[in-house]
């Protein structure tokens, strides 16, 4: 379980091909020295844009992780290659802060950046989903994208809106987005039981 607060941007070393999927290395420095122990450790799950991976090997600054064909086919992982950044978050433990929402790191499926307005150092960005994914949200509810924790601001059809402030455009891979980029999206959790509720029959007393 995840919270949509990214800790750290982190560079793609190097993308290895492995039977089934690849082996993903990343460079990154210690995080922080907060409450949680700032290392991580091999078995450790950790989200690299917003997806739930375990590490698998620790050397130093160096993490890798192994992707199979399932996540790079639903998530912007099969894209990354050598020198690009992603968005890095540890797991939550018990006892730490809830900055964001509940997110659990499984990835609903990928959306496109439409459009960006910049406004100073503010930005409103579009972005274009699927519909069923769109059915799982509400404005003034929550969005992960990339594994960042966002507010909805309008919410139509086919496509929905947040505003982002300077601090998360700095901090986070939000901020280099250009127009047919795309993202990793996952819904709040608690819209999906309501949309599984609301779908049941209500004569299904099994």
């Amino acid at each position: 379980m995840f919270t949509g607060i990214v800790e750290s941007l982190a560079s793609v070393i190097e993308i290895q091909p492995e039977p089934s999927g690849v082996r993903i290395a990343i460079g990154i420095s210690i995080i922080s020295s907060d409450a949680r122990q700032s290392e991580i450790r091999i078995g450790d799950s950790v989200a690299l844009n917003g997806c739930c991976l375990t590490a698998v090997a620790v050397d130093g600054n160096r993490l890798e992780f192994q992707a199979g064909e399932e996540t790079l086919r639903r998530t912007n992982l099969g894209q990354l290659k050598s020198g690009s950044a992603v968005n890095v978050e540890r797991s939550l433990c018990l006892g730490d802060p809830l900055g964001g929402h509940f997110v659990t790191g499984h990835i609903d499926g990928q959306g496109t950046l439409e459009s960006r307005t910049d406004a100073g150092q503010w930005s409103t960005f579009w972005f274009r989903a699927a519909t069923d994914l769109m059915r799982q949200m509400a404005s003034k509810g929550s969005i992960a994208i990339d594994g960042v924790s966002l507010t909805l601001v309008d919410v139509e059809d086919e496509r929905f809106s947040v505003m982002l402030i300077p601090h998360t455009l700095e901090v986070t891979t939000l901020g280099k987005l250009r127009p047919g980029d795309a993202v990793n999206l996952e819904t709040d959790i608690l819209a999906k039981y309501v949309q599984r509720q609301l779908a049941a029959d209500p004569n299904d007393r099994r």
